[in-house]
């Protein structure tokens, strides 16, 4: 499909983020808005998910796009740290807001682009995702993701594999705490073979560096608003990994090998505007079967898991696990089971 829904969807905010960031007023409830309410009623009232494209045609523009909108997140970025550390003229209210609505388009547009890039292939597009999740403080998820989560998804080595009954809130610190620390063990094994320097080094230091950068031009004011923001972030991070592979175990084989991962392990979402707006990262199913696919060619194919409601609705679901739990269990246990031929995908529901 063309660029230009995926443009329109993820650089509009951008627009409303900074002008409410300068003026405040409208703007940043506005803002605010486009990345909350309207995002989610656009997805309940237009129920028709974007076409697949043709990954030899887009994959040029995609990567431009990425590259944009990792661009004008550095530049969100800063114009965020400084709106909450007082250097504009917002009001208190309005600084609220600000905070919701810059923080939102970070954990949900900024991190799912970053996503993206550290899949490519080409050394320059993988340094510019890897540096808007160092932006983030959040530098070691472009080893964990791609050697621990993509390696072991749908396993107990997956650190971001939510087993059937497991809450968010249990979930949320043993996912960030594995995914930095056994991120760790993987690139320091490699560094020792290799004998080049464990990526670590530019993870922490990258991250303390942009501490003390936000703490040099605006004060401790801007210390915490960063470090504030990249807590939000990280927590929506953790929670669309918790949505997408929450019960989807993959079985473990008689010889104690667990079975190839397929489509049925991991949750996906058809619905259109918070595809669009976060780089088709619902298409999840097809992203872990072709993980350098560009995110326009992405498919969402029938005997895909779907979620009930797009992943912004079901987040706030998944904050009340008894809620949770009724909701999905039955449908995790069906998905595996019609996976082993016990039930037909009508049977899913």
């Amino acid at each position: 499909m063309p660029l230009f829904p995926f443009t329109l969807a993820a650089i509009a905010p951008v627009v409303l983020l900074a002008l409410g960031a300068l003026w405040g007023g409208l703007w940043v409830w506005a803002a605010l808005i486009y990345v909350s309410i309207f995002a989610f009623l656009a997805d309940e009232m237009v129920a028709r998910p974007p076409r697949s494209a043709d990954p030899d045609q887009t994959e040029r523009a995609a990567n431009r796009l990425s590259v944009a909108i990792a661009l004008a997140h550095f530049a969100l970025l800063v114009l965020g740290v400084a709106a909450m550390a007082g250097a504009t003229v917002l009001s208190g209210p309005e600084r609220i807001a600000a905070f919701l609505g810059f923080g939102l388009y970070f954990g949900q547009v900024s991190i799912a682009n970053a996503h993206e890039l550290i899949h490519r292939s080409d050394r320059h597009l993988f340094g510019l995702g890897k540096w808007v999740f160092i932006s983030l403080l959040y530098g070691h998820v472009t080893t964990s993701h791609r050697l621990l989560h993509h390696a072991h998804v749908a396993t107990p080595k997956d650190p971001n594999f939510p087993p059937k009954g497991m809450s968010f809130y249990r979930y949320l610190p043993r996912s960030m705490a594995l995914n930095f620390i056994e991120g760790y063990r993987i690139e320091q094994a490699r560094a020792g073979r290799s004998g080049r320097l464990n990526p670590y080094v530019t993870y922490v230091g990258g991250a303390l560096g942009a501490l003390a950068l936000s703490g040099a031009v605006f004060g401790a004011a801007g210390v915490v608003a960063l470090a504030g923001f990249a807590l939000y972030a990280q927590f929506q991070h953790a929670m669309v990994d918790y949505l997408q592979h929450y019960g989807l175990a993959r079985r473990q084989l008689p010889d104690g090998r667990f079975e190839p991962q397929g489509p049925q392990h991991s949750w996906n979402s058809p619905h259109w505007f918070t595809s669009l707006m976060t780089v088709n990262v619902t298409r999840h199913s097809d992203h872990h079967a072709h993980p350098a696919r560009v995110y326009p060619a992405l498919r969402l194919e029938a005997d895909m898991p779907v979620l009930p409601y797009s992943l912004p609705a079901m987040g706030v679901i998944a904050l009340v696990p008894s809620l949770w739990f009724r909701m999905m269990d039955r449908r995790a246990e069906r998905v595996l089971r019609r996976a082993t031929g016990e039930v037909t995908h009508d049977a899913i529901a």
